[in-house]
């Protein structure tokens, strides 16, 4: 199964967090899923890494690539589609890197693995 995962559930993957539910850990040690981290999330970790609003153990732009590559997922590229999708959408989620990241999903038919609620007013499946 293919997942994309949500901005938060990429963190907490990353530092191990005990606030990934039981369900994300076991899915996460599954060998026959496949992860993707949207660049809406890169983009939204950078802000709020500049607006110290997030400490990061290493300099973004080591941190990202190295997590991928630790961790096995794989980057997805935002397009001119996701982006048209967005217009689209209903105004249940106001945050602009949420909206995106459900638009993408819902284009390439992944389901999003977030602690978010707010994300099942939308047509996707949410892993939790």
């Amino acid at each position: 199964m293919k997942i994309l995962l949500d901005t938060h559930t990429f963190l907490w993957l990353a530092n191990d967090s005990p606030e990934l539910s039981k369900k994300a850990r076991s899915v996460f040690l599954d060998p026959d899923c496949e992860f993707f981290l949207s660049l809406a999330s890169a983009w939204e970790i950078a802000i709020k890494s500049n607006l110290d609003k997030l400490s990061l153990p290493n300099p973004i732009e080591k941190f990202i690539p190295i997590q991928l590559q630790e961790n096995n997922i794989t980057q997805l590229d935002v397009t001119f589609r996701h982006i048209v999708k967005i217009a689209t959408l209903p105004l249940h989620h106001r945050d602009p890197f949420d909206r995106l990241i459900i638009a993408q999903a819902m284009e390439e038919q992944l389901p999003i693995m977030s602690s978010d609620k707010i994300f099942d007013k939308y047509p996707i499946k949410r892993l939790w």
